[in-house]
């Protein structure tokens, strides 16, 4: 069939029109952008979200420097304008060219058109070995936990402290406009020996996550499994309740992360086992930031998924994922993701899906997040992956339609999701 001029006009239109939206024939629009840590090389892999099929593709210039050595944590700006790279520091991966160094850091990118990254500058918490970040919930703050507090004034730091030291959080303000990063004194303590403010927020011991509920900070201190509870004040401050740790109650606790009013552990359970491990689901006090047990207490994992080491709680508040590295069938090794359905009560049940549930992903899962228009849910896979997975209405999880696998970069640990950059 031929066309008229006319009709080879509009045609063209709407090729344009939809090269512009940035749609194929194979699939829709970018609905998203992602981006991927990676220790091996010190690197942030980008990708853009295809909207119809979940498919990932390279973000031009990907990969990304992750500004510092060893990243670990990465966290978005609300409005999707700046991010920030927690590096552990050390690591082994190549040091050259690493603005922010090989000591612990962090580093702000500006997000520009495509999702392409350009770094900015770099910023040093005041405890040494950062291992998470998060914004508080009006994105006006940053809050970044390291596993060692300051030593007391006059005290050089040990790198290697001879027993489980108390951690910290240093509290940073975010400039709206540009991303800096400015830190927010304890107003509440005083250095003994200088008299002046102390620039951090003291925790439990060995901490690894932390979780913001609300108006509470809850970090997951793993030397002794237990959880510090902060409220929220004003100019970032941070306040400690009467309680000044809560007992988790989990074994080796791997995840903290909050679902509405509620908080979920995952327990990875016996050390030096491949042991199935346990979700521990609590409601949190608004005033108190109080841990409260939800009625029917831990739930199991499902069989035969094992060692649990993150959960998400989907954008609905109706499903819980549960990310495994291993499994307790030693004839088909594999990692997985454990569903749960949200009961009103909060307390979980496995989301009923026969022969599939749990689902199989890449090797060694260390992060899971949901795409921004909640259609997919991803893991960053140790082995240097991403695994992507539909979610359908029920909760339960698919292979994507075009394959569900995408090479990341090396060693990959957590990865974040952006929706726009306003």
């Amino acid at each position: 069939m031929k066309l008229s001029r006319i009709g080879r006009v509009a045609m063209a239109l709407v090729v344009s029109v939809a090269m512009g939206l940035g749609m194929t024939a194979c699939g829709g629009g970018t609905i998203g952008f992602m981006w991927v840590l990676g220790t091996q090389y010190n690197q942030i892999a980008g990708f853009k979200i295809d909207d119809f099929t979940g498919n990932l593709t390279a973000i031009p210039h990907s990969p990304f420097t992750s500004g510092g050595a060893n990243p670990v944590s990465i966290v978005v700006k609300p409005g999707g304008r700046f991010i920030y790279v927690v590096n552990r520091g050390g690591g082994n991966g190549p040091s050259a060219g690493l603005p922010c160094g090989t000591a612990g850091s962090i580093s702000e990118f500006s997000v520009g058109g495509q999702g392409v990254l350009t770094f900015q500058q770099c910023f040093q918490s005041q405890g040494t070995n950062p291992v998470w970040a998060a914004h508080d919930s009006t994105g006006n703050f940053l809050y970044v936990l390291d596993q060692q507090a300051p030593p007391p004034t006059g005290t050089p730091a040990d790198p290697n402290p001879p027993a489980p030291s108390n951690g910290d959080i240093t509290v940073f303000s975010i400039d709206p406009n540009t991303g800096r990063l400015t830190l927010v004194l304890n107003q509440q303590i005083k250095d003994p020996v200088t008299g002046l403010q102390i620039t951090y927020f003291p925790v439990g011991q060995t901490p690894t996550m932390l979780a913001v509920a609300g108006s509470c900070v809850l970090t997951l201190n793993t030397a002794d499994q237990t959880v510090s509870p902060y409220a929220v004040g004003t100019s970032g401050q941070l306040t400690l309740t009467t309680t000044q740790k809560f007992n988790s109650g989990a074994v080796r606790p791997t995840s903290i992360i909050t679902g509405g009013s509620n908080v979920y552990i995952t327990d990875a359970g016996a050390p030096n086992a491949n042991s199935p491990g346990q979700v521990l689901p609590f409601t949190v006090g608004a005033t108190s930031c109080s841990l409260n047990t939800i009625t029917g207490g831990a739930v199991g994992n499902i069989s035969p998924a094992a060692n649990p080491v993150y959960s998400l709680v989907d954008s609905k508040n109706k499903f819980v994922y549960v990310a495994n590295q291993s499994t307790t069938n030693t004839t088909n090794p594999n990692s997985s993701i454990s569903a749960f359905t949200i009961q009103t009560t909060g307390q979980l049940q496995e989301l009923n899906d026969p022969g599939n549930n749990p689902y199989t992903v890449g090797a060694g899962p260390v992060c899971m997040v949901e795409d921004p228009s909640f259609q997919y849910v991803y893991t960053s896979n140790g082995d240097g992956t991403v695994t992507g997975k539909q979610i359908s209405t029920t909760g339960t999880l698919s292979d994507l339609r075009r394959g569900s696998t995408f090479t990341a970069t090396g060693q990959a640990t957590c990865l974040a999701v952006s929706g726009n950059v306003d």
